[in-house]
Formats: structure tokens, sequence, C-alpha cells
């Protein structure tokens, strides 16, 4: 039943472009949406007769209020429209559960002498931006080519040709030593141009300039240059051989392919760089049977490019939408230049989109036998830890330190059957000193469970531990008041491969098969939740090495250990640094002579 309130709203709806929000009793918001003419597009919903979808019914009959905010242009729309769905996730919208920032290779060619680096947010800054490398392992494939064959320096110290002496890498031909004056700053453009040449595809003018390179050299009868550009041309024809797909266009792509098996629909995203597939997104929904290929796509490209990403200059689709023009515009005024979005129905562009969709096929049966894994483990743990529910929601928590050293707690998350990384929480233990990971593990506890922070409770909560870790947790669960969340430990007998589940309560504890579902599913996370400890203590600890031996230099405080850190990215770099390099960063002699008592440079590292 329509409430007044609502009734009255819609009689009064603006005439202009904008967005709505459709929320239920209690105020939630169930769906956002965005409109040319919001009166037209809000009223269609409530309009009797209406040929709507089973969802679109549901969402309708579950609405008691809506909000509209009006925008400029519809381009406006779609861009708030995206914003607020990454905001409030709403239950109707399709939501992409992704929050990553992708690595993308930066290369600054308005320096001198640029150097490649890894990234994660794109910037206007005159640099050139390659990618997104997803899995991360194909951005280290190409970052090992590309040192591999083309001699750009690695290091990160100002270049200015005055060091005392040249690094490994010149010894191994891996760097051409400009940082001694051995390589001009053209020269190394040289390499800097065949460099971007083979990221951005261009593998005929990169073979031919590197052959006639070769044949200058020998012609001038520098046989050892030529023999070197020899093999990096050999090099490089391999490696364009073996990875290159296809096609006759190196215009970046970004390939869309969908699949659906019963009610779930799996989408990849490939992104296809001069002719190079660099690598691939994956988004899966288990319930979108009722949802439009059309929509799903929309979705996905809308919420995916509004991250601080990079579009390609060609977007493939697998079926048409009926705003591209908008879409268009709105990801070529990101990106800078124009983005064209085609669906096509022949030739090589609908290979790839085949192509695409092949993959989503093969990930779509994985995601399947997956979530029946996960179904039978947590249909387990709710039998063995008899449980109300089976545990959808599972937060595991772990703890590292090296004698009491730098003492940090994890958190990691697992819902719906995958890690929820946006959830993951660190903690640096402040209340316990030394190695007490009794106290520590209360502590992390009771700040997790004890704030009103806005994250979900758990169905269960798995401690990586024995008897001692679980009752000290369960006193903090006691502390603040959530001892009802069910809570387990686990932990291995010394000599032993099964793992042991602990309950509160209970002396004895429960053996898990090797084999089973629910061992899997409890040793995934608890390695997570390690994993992401360590990683933490690894960076706390790492900073406080650097810290303590430059704060105990005369001279040098916390502003100036900074400057020195960034610009020569190490101490093993600041100890080999020339008189010269250490003045031009704002050093006093003195200062540098209490530098070289403090640092010797075989034994930093």
């Amino acid at each position: 039943m329509m409430t007044e309130q609502l009734q009255s709203k819609l009689a009064r709806l603006p005439e202009q472009p904008g967005c709505y929000l459709f929320r239920n009793e209690k105020k939630d918001i169930l769906y956002v949406g965005k409109a040319a003419v919001l009166a037209d597009r809000v009223r269609s919903y409530f309009q009797k007769g209406s040929d709507q979808s089973p969802k679109t019914a549901l969402l309708v009959n579950e609405v008691a209020d809506l909000e509209t905010i009006v925008t400029r242009s519809e381009l406006e729309a779609l861009i708030l429209e995206s914003n607020l769905i990454k905001r409030h996730r709403p239950r109707f919208n399709i939501v992409l559960r992704d929050d990553k920032q992708y690595p993308y290779l930066r290369l600054p060619i308005k320096e001198d002498f640029p150097r490649l680096s890894i990234v994660r947010r794109v910037q206007k800054d005159g640099a050139l931006y390659y990618g997104p490398y997803t899995p991360a392992g194909a951005l280290r494939e190409t970052l090992k080519v590309i040192r591999k064959v083309f001699p750009l320096a690695t290091c990160e110290i100002d270049i200015d040709g005055q060091a005392d002496r040249a690094c490994i890498e010149f010894e191994i031909k891996r760097c051409m030593a400009p940082c001694i004056g051995n390589q001009s700053r053209e020269e190394y453009h040289a390499i800097v141009r065949q460099v971007r040449q083979f990221l951005e595809g261009r593998d005929r003018e990169l073979l031919d300039g590197l052959r006639a390179e070769m044949e200058r050299a020998a012609e001038r009868e520098a046989f050892e240059e030529a023999a070197r550009l020899r093999d990096r041309l050999f090099s490089v024809e391999r490696t364009l051989e073996k990875q290159r797909i296809t096609q006759i266009t190196a215009v970046d792509q970004d390939v869309v392919g969908l699949a659906r098996q019963g009610t779930a629909t799996d989408l990849q995203l490939l992104f296809v760089r001069g002719g190079l597939l660099i690598g691939r997104k994956d988004f899966f929904w288990p319930q979108s049977d009722e949802t439009s290929d059309e929509e799903l796509v929309r979705s996905a490209i809308e919420q995916f490019y509004n991250k601080e990403g990079q579009p390609p200059k060609e977007l493939l689709l697998p079926t048409a939408l009926d705003d591209t023009p908008l879409i268009e515009q709105w990801l070529s005024d990101k990106k800078g230049e124009a983005v064209r979005i085609v669906a096509p129905e022949r030739g090589t562009k609908h290979q790839l989109v085949l192509l695409a969709e092949d993959n989503a096929r093969a990930a779509i049966a994985a995601h399947l036998r997956n979530e029946a894994l996960d179904r039978q483990a947590t249909a387990e743990l709710k039998r063995l830890l008899r449980l109300d529910q089976a545990p959808n929601r599972i937060e595991g928590f772990d703890i590292s330190n090296i004698m009491g050293n730098q003492s940090v707690a994890s958190m990691v998350v697992w819902e719906d059957g995958q890690a929820k990384k946006s959830d993951y929480r660190k903690f640096r233990i402040q209340t316990v000193e030394g190695a007490n990971d009794f106290a520590s593990m209360h502590e992390a506890v009771v700040r997790r469970y004890g704030h009103t922070e806005d994250l979900a409770r758990p169905d269960l909560i798995l401690i990586d531990g024995g008897l001692g870790q679980l009752s000290a947790a369960l006193e903090g669960l006691k502390q603040v008041g959530q001892e009802h969340i069910p809570i387990i430990g686990l932990a291995k007998a010394r000599g032993e491969k099964e793992e042991r589940i602990f309950l509160p309560g209970r002396k004895n504890p429960i053996w898990l098969r090797p084999t089973s579902p629910a061992t899997h599913l409890v040793q995934r996370i608890r390695d997570e939740a390690h994993r992401f400890a360590l990683t933490y203590h690894r960076t706390l600890r790492g900073k406080a090495l650097l810290a303590s031996q430059l704060d105990e230099i005369p001279g040098i405080g916390a502003v100036r250990r900074r400057r020195l850190l960034k610009q020569f990215g190490s101490l093993q770099h600041i100890a080999e640094a020339g008189d010269a390099q250490l003045k031009t960063a704002g050093l006093s002699p003195a200062t540098i002579a209490a530098l070289r008592k403090a640092l010797v440079p075989s034994s930093v590292e």
C-alpha cells in the first residue's frame, strides 16, 4: 500500500535530470537509479499495468519513501549514481564486490632519466601509465621482460652523472650507468622510446629501429654494441611471438564477456594493451537471472571505471547499450581523449568478445564448484559447532611479533565464500609490553567488537591458537558485551598434522579430518590472517629500523630523514651516495661525516 508521503513526492517530482533513491520503511536504501527526466522515470515504476520483472515488482512493493537529487546533466547523474551505489551498496542494484586499486606501470617521460615504477593511482602529471595489470603476476612478468631486454635504470637515486661508481646492474649490463656519466640523456631516452614502443604494441617500429641501430653499429665497427643490440632484437622478437594475441590493431582495448548458468552470471573484463593480453578481472553474481545482460554490462562499466582507473581507447561489449553516447562521453572526459564503445558482431573484435565469453564460462563453472564446497564447509561447521545457522561471515584473528617488538594483530573477513578485503582490519598493539600473545589477542578483540564501527557482526570468530588465545579472546568479548558471538580456536598439536578446533568451556578439542571442506575453509582463513598480520609486522619493523639508524645521526631529524629516504630510496643507497649528492640533499659536512661513521655501506641492510 502506497503511503501518503510517497504519493505526495510522486506528484512533485522534478522534470530535470538526476538520481533517485528508493527506501524501505526502515529508511534503508533499496535502489539507486539515474534518469534524464526524473518525473518520467520514477513514475514509470508505479504505473498500473506496467510490464515489470519479478525483481522490479518486489522492489516496488518494498518502497516506502524516495529521495531525488537534481543534477545539471544526465552525465552528472551517471557519475553521481555510480558514487551512490559504491557508497550505499543497495540490495536491488547490481553491485561489484571489488574495492581494489589496480597496479599500473608509470613512466615519467618528462624527467631526464625516467624509470618505471608500479603505482595504483593514475594521475594527470605528464607521465605515461600502462595497465591495469591483474592479476599482479602479469605485471611482474612484463617488468621481468623489460628489465631483461631494455637497460633502463632501476635505482631511486638522483641521476646527475656525478656518482662515484656504478652499481651491480651496470656490471651485468642491465643498466648503462648514466649515474656515472656513462650514458647521455639522449642515449637513455632512445631506450625509453623502445620501452614505449614495446608497451604500446608498436612492434614493427620497435623491431625496425633495433635492426637499423644494430646495422649502424656494425658499419662503424662497434661490434660489441652491435652484438648487444642483436641480442636485444632476438629477445624482443621471441617475447612478441609468445605474448601478442592475433589482431590487426594496437589500440588499447577492454573486452567484456558474459556467461550464465542457472541463476548465476559471470562477467569477464579482459585488458588488451598494445596487442598484449595483460590481465583480466572477474565479476560473479550468484543470483542475477532476472537482470538483463544490458543492465549487468552497464553496471559493471559504470562502477569499474568510476574508480581512479584508466579507460581504454576502445571498449568491446557483447551487447549494445541504449545510452552508449552518454557512457562514451563520460569515459572520454575521464581519459582525456576519445573513447569508443563497440558491440562487434563479426571480425577480429568479435573474436575477442568470444574469447572473453570463453573465460566467463570457465570462471562461472569454477565459482559454482567453489560455492558447493563452501556450502558443504559451512554446513559441516554448523554441525560440528552446533550453531543455530551456517556461518556466512567468519572473522579470523592472528598476532605477529618478534620477541615482543612491534606486536600487531590482524583481522580478516570471509563472507559469502570469499575474502572481503574491504573489511580487513589491522591493530598495532598499544597496551601490552613484551611477547604476550594472550593479552595482545584480548586487546584486538576488545578494539574490534567494543567500537560502534559500521561493520557487520560475524556469525563466527576464528582465533589462531589454542585454549590460551581462545580464553583471552572470550574475555575480551565478555568485556564489551559480545559474548553471544560464537568463537573458536584453531591449532595443531606439536608434531601432529591434523587441525584441532577448541571451543569455550570444553577441554578436549574437536579433531578435523584433513580432507574435509570445513578443514580447508578454516585453514584458508587462518592462513590469510597470518599472512596479513605478518605483512603488517614487517612493514612496521622496517620503518622502525630505518628510523632508528638515521635518528642516531646528529643533524638528521624526522623531516630530513623522510627527505633522504624519498630521494635515495634506502639506507644502502644513502650510505653509497657521494659527498656531492649528500650536500645537494641539504647535509652539512659535519652531518655527512657523522653519517659516514654510522652507516657503513657493506653493513647496511
